[in-house]
């Protein structure tokens, strides 16, 4: 009887506001992030008559030219990452390590190539080394466009765009390391050769997850390719889509970059384990490394990335804008896009937030095996290309009798950063939560506070800095993103990218170049906010 009376206790007890919380949060990520790829596959064994067939997966076998595709790929995805392996990693042990004047700014500075989008950065590099760019129009005669419109050049400009990333992780990994094992090595060799027999193999694993990150953002780069003329695998997907509006074809070319990016996401959550979510600096921080005679050619490689990594690009874009009348100009014919960005950017980038929490508290507190897939959804996710999560939205929203026509209206566009960027930033804040002791949640559970008063009151105050971080990287990734909004946004409602994307073989160049600036320096401003914020939070400590 007792028995029985449980049973009825527990089937007839109204779930707690926790179970409540975590399941809508990730009922949310599985229709926003999820379904587009399932719909995405589904549709690619579709032929025109809606009937299951595999023509669409045998063009990739057969056709040459799917295998050159496969090729630029390839060799644009290894050959960014290698350029921006080479850059990052030496700049992130400096920056950990060595004792250098104006680190902060030169930090700063540093990251910025990451935040302004891909696409700016070709646009750049097309004013320098066009046809009628800056070196042409110096020189007299075309020397570089041949160059400039190619896969190595785009391999250069991905190279710049993502260095910060692989110097990111190197710092982060650097600062991790236990000092007390390079203290006990400096007794018996000198300090190079502990750095290259103790330090550089301990961040190694560290350096190599964020090149296999940087491969798969890379072959899932859609702006870059795009402008530069670079047939890959994302310009072919959405020339298939857009152009032919072949569905099933244009999503069977997205599979090999899917496979690939699960590849890869198999290898980082392998190499990172839960050093994926590990934030915290080593307790015995390492030695730093007394620069000498080296400093000043330290600070000039330094200034030779930034120079050409950030201020020749912006300086061309500054130039090519050309007089102020110019600059207003194009602002004011361009009103539109520019408010729908800031708004969708700023509404998507909290309502990504708003989920992300909930996912990353639940990554965080679940004790099963089961938290290992949902890191590597996450990474798998967040890898696949932009205009493959935009054919996905398109079959999913794209029928009638939804709420409000969601795909005619500019809610595709806010699902379309959620679909795109939900898993980035539950990552920030799972790192985040996870250095909140479990024992605060415990100890206000024993004094009779509700879950929902704990996770207001306890969990959002200790991790104010990751949500404003999780907030800046989400409004900038979404602020920049081109290659699902070029693919979802509906008649006028396009966003900044999307406009001066489709605006660069018509509209005068000085008048893209207002634009791309504007962008740069719109995305630039959060960054540099957020990087006073905790400059002034460490010297109030």
């Amino acid at each position: 009887m007792r028995a029985t009376t449980e049973i009825f206790r527990r089937a007839f007890t109204l779930p707690s506001s926790r179970s409540v919380a975590i399941g809508l949060a990730a009922g949310f990520f599985i229709i926003l992030c999820v379904l587009p790829i399932i719909y995405m596959l589904g549709g690619s064994f579709l032929d025109s008559a809606d009937n299951f067939s595999l023509k669409n997966y045998g063009r990739l076998i057969v056709e040459p030219r799917q295998r050159s595709l496969l090729f630029n790929s390839m060799v644009l995805g290894a050959g960014s990452t290698i350029v921006a392996t080479a850059l990052g990693a030496p700049l992130g042990l400096l920056l950990a390590r060595v004792d250098l004047p104006i680190k902060r700014l030169l930090r700063i500075v540093l990251i910025a190539p990451l935040v302004i989008p891909p696409y700016i950065l070709a646009l750049a590099w097309i004013y320098i080394g066009g046809s009628a760019g800056l070196i042409a129009q110096v020189s007299g005669y075309d020397a570089l466009s041949s160059w400039t419109y190619s896969l190595p050049g785009a391999v250069v400009v991905l190279g710049l765009g993502f260095y910060p990333l692989s110097m990111l992780a190197t710092e982060a990994a650097a600062r991790r390391v236990d000092g007390r094992l390079e203290e006990a090595g400096l007794l018996v060799a000198g300090m190079s050769r502990v750095v290259r027999r103790i330090t550089l193999p301990l961040i190694t694993p560290s350096v190599a997850a964020a090149a296999l990150i940087i491969f798969i953002l890379a072959i899932s780069e859609f702006g870059v390719p795009g402008l530069l003329r670079v047939p890959v695998f994302t310009t072919e997907v959405f020339t298939t889509f857009s152009a032919l509006y072949d569905f099933g074809a244009a999503t069977a070319l997205a599979a090999p970059l899917v496979l690939l990016a699960l590849m890869t996401g198999i290898m980082v959550k392998l190499i990172t384990g839960e050093r994926l979510l590990t934030t915290r600096r080593s307790s015995h921080p390492g030695l730093p490394i007394n620069a000498g005679r080296w400093q000043a050619p330290m600070l000039g490689w330094m200034a030779l990335v930034i120079a050409t990594a950030v201020i020749s690009p912006l300086t061309v874009l500054v130039v090519e804008a050309g007089r102020m009348d110019r600059v207003v100009s194009a602002i004011r014919a361009s009103g539109s896009p520019i408010i729908n960005s800031i708004l969708f950017a700023a509404l998507g980038a909290t309502l990504i937030v708003g989920l992300s929490v909930l996912l990353g508290y639940w990554r965080n507190r679940i004790k099963s095996s089961f938290r290992n897939l949902l890191d590597f959804s996450f990474i798998l996710i967040f890898a696949v290309p932009g205009t493959v999560i935009g054919v996905g939205l398109i079959s999913l929203w794209n029928r009638p009798g939804l709420p409000g026509q969601v795909y005619t209206s500019s809610a595709i566009i806010i699902i379309a950063y959620l679909a795109r960027f939900v898993p980035i930033a539950a990552l920030i804040l799972a790192a985040s939560i996870r250095q909140v002791p479990a024992s605060f949640e415990e100890a206000a559970e024993v004094s009779g506070a509700g879950w929902l008063r704990t996770f207001a009151r306890i969990i959002l105050p200790q991790i104010q800095s990751g949500l404003a971080a999780a907030w800046v990287i989400s409004f900038i990734l979404a602020f920049g993103e081109l290659g699902v909004v070029v693919l979802v946004a509906p008649p006028g409602k396009d966003t900044l990218p999307v406009h001066v994307y489709t605006m660069i073989a018509n509209a005068p160049s000085s008048h893209v170049a207002t634009l791309a600036l504007m962008q740069a320096g719109i995305v630039l401003l959060p960054l540099i906010i957020l990087g006073s914020l905790s400059r002034i939070r460490e010297s109030k400590r």
